[in-house]
């Protein structure tokens, strides 16, 4: 099929994904290759390009669509390092439960795109909004591209994001909270992939989304072939980054259609440190990698935290469904291979971006992988 319209080839704007390149991956993916697989999940994007210093946005995920945000998903959170944010962990760590949207972008805009996400629900969904709302709002870091203290992201462009979220293949490169983001020391930001597990007579659905800003380049592997040495040059981030390489973050987004436990969540979660580890990465301690899984599975079988129901209802008993654990190793499995997978669509679905203050980020140079790699199979 030609790329031009195969979406595990192509984005939608017709950027060439890894797969494009001949880069081999482990695993089944979904039709589109990407968390919006998994039935009902929804992404949307408010992408900020503009003069020469703003290059950031807001990427928005509704993991049950946006008619239902008031439905609570079982949940888990898994932070591989700690320099960074993700707010909402606290209800879920302590409920194994999150609902409504997900939303990632710069790490001074996370409590802007907090209040986005409240204003949102708000205007949509009021009645669930009459409650205490926790959102999950995530970032990373996006400073050398983009003014990060200019206040360019608001609760409008938040709440655009949310409203643009559809089913569907997806964007990936500068789009989105991944606008001014690098990897690796190239151009990184949104990457997703997806895999289809068979339990018995049911095929689930693994979905990952990844803000990729992470990474030294003398780190980056592709499909077990370390590459980083070999790419070393062009590299303007190393002279003119004030932090170690390495330094930036990687917010991880799992969401399954498998019945899962919050623990079990919390299990698919860590994986994705996984998946990372097979690009190459060790871990800068100053990166903020943060991961949240999360099952659709189990509709309307856990109470919703309404003040309309308190009191009501009392002797109703909530009930998971679940896979039981030793059947979830082909999951894990899901998990690490679309994980390894959005990383290298990150890099590859990307053009070079200059921005604030003159700095440039090269993309990954496409051209020289596909020697790199065919060298290694000669």
């Amino acid at each position: 099929m030609n790329a031009a319209v195969d979406p595990h080839l192509s984005t939608p704007s017709g950027k060439p994904r890894a797969r494009a390149l001949g880069i081999p991956f482990a695993g089944r993916p979904g039709a589109w290759n990407a968390v919006t697989d998994v039935p009902g999940v929804e992404v949307g994007y408010a992408t900020l390009i503009e003069g020469d210093s703003v290059r950031t946005g807001v990427t928005a995920i509704h993991p049950r669509g946006r008619e239902n945000p008031g439905d609570p998903c079982a949940a888990g959170y898994h932070s591989q390092n700690g320099n960074g944010e993700m707010t909402g962990v606290s209800w879920i760590n302590e409920s194994g439960t999150m609902s409504g949207p997900i939303c990632v972008t710069n790490t001074h805009a996370v409590g802007v795109v907090h209040g986005s996400i409240v204003r949102w629900t708000a205007i949509h969904h009021p009645d669930v909004a009459e409650a205490w709302l926790l959102p999950v709002s995530a970032e990373t870091w996006d400073g050398y591209l983009n003014d990060i203290n200019g206040g360019h992201v608001t609760e409008a462009v938040g709440v655009r994001a949310l409203e643009l979220a559809q089913v569907g293949p997806i964007e990936e490169g500068s789009v989105g909270g991944g606008t001014g983001m690098n990897c690796y020391e190239y151009k990184g930001g949104s990457g997703t992939a997806s895999r289809l597990v068979q339990y018995g007579a049911i095929v689930y659905t693994v979905g990952v989304f990844l803000q990729a800003n992470f990474g030294a380049r003398a780190e980056l592997t592709i499909a077990g072939v370390p590459l980083g040495g070999a790419l070393a040059d062009d590299n303007p981030m190393a002279l003119a980054f004030s932090a170690p390489p390495g330094a930036g973050s990687c917010i991880g987004l799992v969401l399954t259609d498998a019945p899962l436990l919050p623990d079990q969540c919390r299990a698919f979660a860590r994986r994705v440190t996984l998946g990372l580890a097979r690009t190459g990465t060790t871990g800068s301690h100053f990166s903020g990698d943060l991961f949240l899984a999360v099952s659709t599975a189990n509709p309307g079988a856990i109470t919703p935290g309404s003040s309309s129901l308190f009191g009501a209802g009392e002797g109703r008993l909530d009930e998971l469904r679940f896979i039981p654990w030793g059947f979830l190793d082909p999951f894990y499995a899901a998990v690490v291979q679309a994980t390894e997978e959005a990383v290298a669509n990150a890099l590859v679905a990307n053009e070079e971006m200059v921005g604030y203050r003159g700095h440039r980020t090269p993309a990954l140079p496409r051209d020289r992988v596909v020697e790199l790699l065919r060298r290694r199979d000669q």
